[in-house]
This record gives C-alpha cells, sequence and structure tokens, in this order.
C-alpha cells in the first residue's frame, strides 16, 4: 500500500476515486501486465462470419422491420483532440517559422499523399479551405498570394492557432471533413445523416433519431453550439427529430502516474499526477445509458453522401444480425432459466451456443449431468452480445480478431491489439501476422438481459488487458496505465460475433491528407 497524505487522501476524495483502485494500479505499474495468449488467428474459415448478397437483403429486411421493438442510440467516442492529424504541419512551422522556404518547396506535380507539401498543392481541395481563407482576409491576408510567395507558416499557423481556425485544438467532431455543392459539413454532421437512416425509432410524436457523444469538458459547449447550429436543417431534411446527449470521461476513471521507481509521479505542487485513463474507459459512459442496442463508431470514419448507401446496408446487417441472434438466444435462455430441458433441447442450444454464438465448448463440457450442462449454458448465453465489423487486412493499422485463453484457460473471440502481443515469441508472432481481418470499430451492441435488465457492464472487463506507456511532465519521466480498450479487454467477457464488412465501410481520417483521399471527396 503506497503512503498518502491528508492532502492525497482529500485529492481522491474529490476524484472519487477509491485508496484500493491507487494501490492497484500502482501494483499493475510494478508486475505489468500480462500479454495476450492467441490460440490462433480468426478467419472465414473459423471465427468470421461471411455472408451471402441474399444473406444481406435478408439481414436488411430483417433490420428494417424488427427495428421498431427496440430501443436504439449511436455512440460516438469524440472527446479524442485533432493535433495528431496536424503533427507534419506542426513539425512544418518548428523547422520553417522565421525562416526561408526552398523556393522549389512546392513542386508543381502532386507527390505523396501524406507529404507536407502535398497539403499546401491540395490546399483549395480541403472542405476547410473556404473557412481558412476568409478568416485570413480579416487580418488583410491573401492565402493565394502567401501561397505563390511561399508564406507557408503563416497559411499553416491560421489554420492551426487560436486566432484563426484553431484546428490544432479542437476535437475531430468540430473540424470540416467533406465539401458539397452547397455547403461543406463537420464530421459530427455526417454522424447526423447516418443516424437518420438506421438509428431510428417511430413514435407518437413522429421519427426520432438518438445519438450520444462523448466529449471533453473543455469543448463540451462549442459540442453543443455547433449541434444547435446544424440541428434544424437535418430535422427538415429527414424529417426526424434528433435526441442528442453527451457525457465526459468521468474523473473517476482517470489512472494515477508513477516514475520509473514506480512511485506516485507528483505534480510541482506537491498533488498526485492523474492521467485519462483512455477509451477503455468509456465503459462507464456505455454503461450509464441503459440503452437496449448501441451502434458504435469512431468519428472520423464517415464518408460523403455518395459513399453512404454502403454503410447504411452494412449497418443493418450487422443490426439485423444481432436482432436474429437475440431472439433465438433470449427464447434458449427463457427455457434454461425454467430449467426442464430434455437431452435434445440442451444439445440444441449446446450447438447454438458453439456454431452461432461462437462460443468454445470446452472438453469437460461433456463429463457434466444435465444439471451442471444447463448452468453453463445459462452461464455463457447470458451475457451482453456485440456483432463486431471486421475487414480484410490491406495494411492498414488496428486491432484484429483473434481466438484468444484467458488466465481462467478460456478460449474466446477477442479483439487484440499489436501492443498485447509478445512479438518475441515466434509462436505468437506468426499467429498475430496470420490475421487476415482487422478491427474497423464498427460494433452494434445489445445490453439488456432477456427479462429487460440492464446488465452492469463492469462485470465483464478484463482487468488484466490495460498496458503502460512512458511519458512525460514537466520534463521528468513517467509512466502513465490505459485501461482495457473500449472494444478490446472492456467488453472482452461479452458474447463476441465477427462479421466480414466491406473496405468501403472504413475511411478514418488520421492525418488530414487523408481528407484528400477519394473517399473523402464530395
Amino acid at each position: 500500500m503506497i503512503e498518502l497524505t491528508n492532502k492525497d487522501r482529500n485529492q481522491l476524495e474529490r476524484l472519487n476515486i477509491t485508496i484500493e483502485q491507487v494501490d492497484n494500479q500502482v501494483n499493475q505499474f510494478i508486475n505489468g501486465f500480462p500479454y495476450s495468449d492467441l490460440v490462433e488467428a480468426a478467419t472465414i474459415d473459423n471465427g468470421i462470419v461471411r455472408f451471402s448478397e441474399d444473406e444481406i437483403q435478408e439481414l436488411v429486411k430483417q433490420f428494417d422491420e424488427d427495428k421498431k421493438y427496440y430501443d436504439i442510440l449511436k455512440f460516438i467516442p469524440a472527446s479524442g483532440a485533432a493535433s495528431r492529424m496536424f503533427k507534419n504541419i506542426y513539425s512544418f512551422v518548428e523547422e520553417y517559422k522565421g525562416k526561408e522556404i526552398p523556393e522549389n518547396f512546392l513542386r508543381k506535380e502532386k507527390i505523396k499523399l501524406d507529404s507536407i507539401e502535398n497539403f499546401f498543392l491540395s490546399i483549395r481541395e480541403f472542405a476547410f479551405y473556404d473557412d481558412l481563407k476568409a478568416k485570413m482576409a480579416e487580418d488583410n491576408k491573401d492565402i493565394d498570394t502567401l501561397l505563390s510567395e511561399n508564406r507557408l507558416v503563416e497559411i499553416a499557423e491560421a489554420l492551426l492557432e487560436n486566432d484563426g481556425l484553431a484546428y490544432g485544438k479542437l476535437p475531430k467532431a468540430l473540424l470540416k471533413f467533406h465539401r458539397y455543392k452547397e455547403l461543406s459539413r463537420l464530421a459530427l454532421e455526417e454522424h447526423l445523416v447516418e443516424a437518420a437512416h438506421y438509428s431510428t425509432a417511430e413514435t407518437e410524436n413522429g421519427v426520432i433519431a438518438q445519438l450520444h457523444f462523448t466529449v471533453s469538458q473543455e469543448h463540451i459547449e462549442l459540442f453543443k453550439k455547433a449541434v444547435e447550429e446544424v440541428l434544424p436543417s437535418y430535422e427538415k431534411m429527414f424529417n426526424v427529430h434528433y435526441e442528442i446527449s453527451y457525457s465526459v470521461q468521468k474523473p473517476s476513471t482517470d489512472t494515477i502516474a508513477v516514475d520509473l521507481n514506480n512511485e506516485p509521479f507528483r505534480n510541482n505542487d506537491g498533488s498526485l499526477l492523474f492521467r485519462p485513463g483512455g477509451h477503455g474507459a468509456l465503459i462507464q459512459n456505455l454503461n450509464d445509458l441503459h440503452k437496449e442496442i448501441i451502434f458504435i463508431k469512431n468519428i472520423d470514419n464517415v464518408v460523403p453522401d455518395r459513399l453512404k448507401p454502403s454503410t447504411y446496408e452494412y449497418k443493418k446487417v450487422l443490426g439485423g444480425y444481432l436482432f436474429r441472434l437475440q431472439q433465438q438466444q433470449f427464447e434458449y435462455l427463457q427455457l434454461l432459466d425454467e430449467g426442464c430441458l430434455t437431452t435434445e433441447e440442451i444439445d440444441e442450444i449446446m450447438m447454438f451456443a458453439k456454431e452461432k454464438l461462437m462460443i468454445n465448448i470446452p472438453n469437460f463440457y461433456e463429463t457434466y449431468n444435465e444439471i451442471e450442462k444447463i448452468d453453463f449454458l445459462y452461464s455463457k448465453l447470458n451475457r451482453p452480445m456485440r456483432i463486431c465489423g471486421m475487414v480484410k487486412n490491406e495494411g492498414e493499422p488496428g486491432g484484429g480478431p483473434y481466438w484468444v485463453r484467458n488466465c481462467n484457460d478460456e478460449i474466446s473471440l477477442q479483439i487484440v491489439e499489436s501492443s498485447q502481443i509478445d512479438h518475441a515469441n515466434e509462436k505468437q508472432e506468426a499467429i498475430f501476422q496470420g490475421a487476415t481481418h482487422f478491427n474497423p470499430v464498427d460494433l452494434v451492441c445489445a445490453t439488456h438481459d432477456f427479462k429487460g435488465n440492464s446488465f452492469d457492464l463492469n462485470d465483464y472487463i478484463d482487468h488484466n488487458t490495460g498496458f503502460i506507456s512512458k511519458k512525460s511532465k514537466d520534463g521528468k519521466d513517467l509512466k502513465a496505465l490505459e485501461l482495457p480498450g473500449l472494444w478490446n479487454g472492456a467488453m472482452a467477457d461479452w458474447i463476441n460475433i465477427f462479421v466480414e464488412v466491406p473496405i468501403i465501410t472504413f475511411n478514418p481520417v488520421k492525418t488530414v491528407n487523408d481528407l484528400l483521399r477519394d473517399t473523402h471527396q464530395g
């Protein structure tokens, strides 16, 4: 147990963090996290479902017909700052501020997509260009003149800094992603458009679309203002009423930082340093919603209208498949709850769990008597469920689907990140490299049980799947702790089902130049 002062204890009380949490986190720094134990990669032949065109149409139809029976919400993690999108531009400013830029810096032909040169050569193609030009004009600066005179640092600063568009300080949600003939849309607006096509419910007061954004405390008012400005036009356009809610990452999910000797890191004023626990902390935000069906998609994975039909179709495929499986799951749970089953019924439920819910049935299951089999199947079926879209691996970064053995010797489907792998272990590395698909964070989740009660999602976290990273503050090195990721360890003990979806449904914006890709040009 670490030694705490009265000041420390008061700080913990304000943050709603317990001493036990801090002790556990310090112990995790000391002991580290175990690597994932990969059994094999999940593939189309073993663990990933691929639908035929006829099945796709059937599932879309099922979603459209059945969604009226469900309370559906779209959940968008949107608190991440956009600063990393502009890393190359910040580096450029740092290198050339106050210096002369070479005359041939901007070549006539376009070059490497993610190059800083291509950013300036293609600047008129960005959806934010008109705003940038207008903002600079307020300071009597003409962007075309600055481009011709190679005064590129001034353009970069006008884009990034607070006295310009402040794009380097804003979250991705509040950046203009796509340009259309009459307007340009923020990333969050594209999610409003999407939600109107699948995250809706018919009520006595008309059609509603529910969305929930997780935002940082410093940006919440900007979020609300941006949404209020655009909402009326989308409600009119799609004849829906939007119900928008927000939450911030709870201070109680922050994790303590330690120095390189695993002693609590202290700020200059002597207080303990706590850092955000990563997106895995958002499982608490998700848990608080108590919604029946929740679609999850990252804020930057959106496309212009011309490419949205594929997104709508596969969202409905994932949702329709969830409805289909859950309806059968609930029917079987009702039988298991009553307890009076024949041997044939038990076998039928076991095969459903194995073949449809991808639940590994251990060899010792066959040694159980009927009551033990019923108890086993009940415990395995009575859990939250998620359907995860998986894209063929074409070199993009992202967690992959694997069969994984946990500390209790249980094997299950999991999404595993590279940081969780022991790459020095040749066998594990071979399995890791054998993945045919990766996770684009395209999920639909069912969080109620067969009696209509909300699951407590805290009960299904694998706390052994966090990770430790090295950071610095005030010139001092420290170690930071991230909680189990939202779609990794935070959902590890859910029923996990992987479905192949096309690459066109995955179009993230990691760098500003990604917006120059064809999939982000209107």
